[in-house]
């Protein structure tokens, strides 16, 4: 790992993110800390009592071109397919900088991805945290380092 810490205002631009799961009108975005109708129903119609939202962008909080990040998102997404039984499981959205000082981050809204998992996935893919969604709907930010 280069960095032993995670900085202060990396850990605020998370925190303040908007996180986007699904298209169009099908969307969903929430908020760390914050309870959403939206993943409750979600969670609820898919029979499913969790979820995670995870990106393989920019490692360790720093930069990468829009290519490697494509790429490591591709290998996350191959990833995630030993870990969910339908493919229905996987939604595509995107971790959004509301202030724009970071570029949207391709991510992914994994139901019914345990909490072990979705940190051991982050940490293979150099993150330095993770959104987990338990049975309350309510997305916590889980830091990794």
């Amino acid at each position: 790992m280069p960095y032993t810490e995670i900085p202060d205002d990396l850990i605020y631009v998370y925190r303040s993110a908007y996180y986007r799961a699904g298209l169009g009108h099908e969307a969903i975005t929430f908020h760390v800390d914050q309870y959403s109708e939206p993943l409750a129903r979600l969670l609820a119609a898919s029979g499913h009592r969790c979820a995670a939202f995870i990106t393989a962008c920019n490692p360790f909080g720093a930069a990468e071109s829009h290519e490697m990040n494509m790429k490591a998102c591709l290998d996350l997404r191959k990833s995630l397919d030993r870990y969910v039984a339908k493919q229905s499981q996987i939604i595509e959205g995107e971790g959004i900088d509301p202030a724009g000082a970071w570029a949207a981050e391709k991510s992914f809204l994994v139901l019914g991805l345990n909490l072990e998992t979705t940190k051991a996935l982050g940490k293979e893919f150099g993150q330095n945290a993770v959104v987990w969604i338990g049975t309350e709907a309510i997305p916590r930010l889980v830091l990794l380092r």
